[in-house]
């Protein structure tokens, strides 16, 4: 009997001796996957700081590229515009003249609270159609030459025929021309009698740009229309 107890104890003891290590190596294991878990986050958070420094390392060499052009364009933008109102002169541009035979023309620069028609304004259109009247006379002079040089007999009655009409159309356009140089002096004399710039019919000014365009225009732009439109019915 003794015999059978000790046996059973042995096999007790033996029992709770491989309890003990099952649950020993349960624990060593689980501490070591907790090891390794910690160790892989560790691992992972040194890998996105690393990432994250880069990319902030990059941003800031970035903006430090972007302030240095930035700063290179400043410097170079002021030499530019230097140049630029070196280049702008303060006296009135010319540009392209609507009138016949003045090819460019400096016109009137209007002030603010400017009175219309002053003394500025009346020397601007006096010049003004004296040099287109000085022009005008001059084609008329060279037409007159050139028909006294080129009037021939020609044998041919062809080339009668092709002088004629060029004599013609010259005379045409030289008749054209002088109406317009009596309109001038009309306008001249409005100019002398204080009436240059008002339209006939209504009183209205009839305003700078529309008189630098047509400086011999005695309607204002309403009451010009309307008498094409009263001349377009009666036909």
């Amino acid at each position: 009997m003794p015999n059978k107890k000790t046996a059973t104890k042995k096999k007790a003891a033996k029992k709770t001796t491989t309890k003990k290590k099952v649950v020993a190596k349960k624990k060593t294991t689980a501490k070591k996957k907790v090891v390794a878990k910690k160790k892989t986050v560790a691992k992972k958070k040194v890998v996105a700081k690393k990432a994250t420094t880069k990319s902030a390392t990059k941003k800031t060499t970035i903006k430090k590229k972007t302030i240095t052009k930035k700063e290179t364009t400043k410097k170079m933008t002021p030499k530019t515009t230097t140049a630029k109102k070196k280049s702008t002169p303060k006296t009135a541009s010319t540009s392209k003249s609507p009138l016949e035979g003045i090819d460019t023309f400096t016109p009137y620069k209007i002030e603010k609270n400017e009175d219309y028609m002053n003394k500025d304004q009346v020397e601007h259109f006096r010049e003004l159609l004296n040099e287109w009247k000085g022009v005008l006379m001059e084609e008329v002079d060279r037409t007159v030459h050139h028909m006294q040089d080129e009037a021939a007999n020609f044998p041919d009655p062809n080339d009668r025929a092709t002088q004629e009409s060029e004599f013609t159309m010259e005379l045409r356009a030289r008749d054209r021309e002088r109406k317009l140089i009596k309109k001038i002096d009309e306008s001249l004399n409005h100019l002398e009698s204080e009436d240059f710039g008002y339209c006939e019919k209504c009183g209205v000014e009839i305003g700078v740009r529309r008189l630098e365009a047509r400086p011999t225009a005695t309607m204002c732009i309403d009451c010009k229309t309307l008498e094409e439109i009263r001349e377009k019915q009666m036909v």
